[in-house]
């Protein structure tokens, strides 16, 4: 995976947004108003980082070389993913809908009621 198919998988989903809130090459991909996804898009190599459950993350970090404690993030919620290291590409994406649905989740119950009556809509 690049970039570009990181972005794209990322905004198939419902609800998902592409900001840069923090800076020019920190892309950001939120669902509703909270993040699942952070990416300096002018690195060299591409790094994701993934909100991921405290207990899978210790397992990851453990079994995969490209998983490390999410960098500059609560290390115990957060991984950072050195992409195309030892995991595929369908790894990741599973990473990937594993952030999302953690941070859907978490959202108010008023947040998710408008994406999916926004995602309705636009069906």
């Amino acid at each position: 995976m690049n970039l570009e198919d990181v972005k794209k998988y990322c905004k198939a989903k419902k609800g998902v947004t592409e900001t840069f809130p923090f800076d020019g090459e920190t892309l950001v991909m939120k669902v509703g108003s909270k993040m699942f996804l952070l990416t300096n898009i002018h690195s060299s190599i591409l790094k994701i980082s993934l909100k991921c459950d405290p207990f899978m993350s210790i397992d990851l970090r453990r079994d995969y070389k490209a998983v490390e404690a999410g960098y500059h993030l609560n290390k115990k919620h957060w991984n950072t993913i050195t992409v195309g290291e030892d995991l595929d590409d369908e790894k990741v994406k599973f990473l990937i809908d594993i952030s999302y649905d953690l941070v859907f989740k978490g959202l108010t119950k008023k947040e998710k009621n408008l994406l999916q009556s926004n995602n309705a809509s636009s069906r």
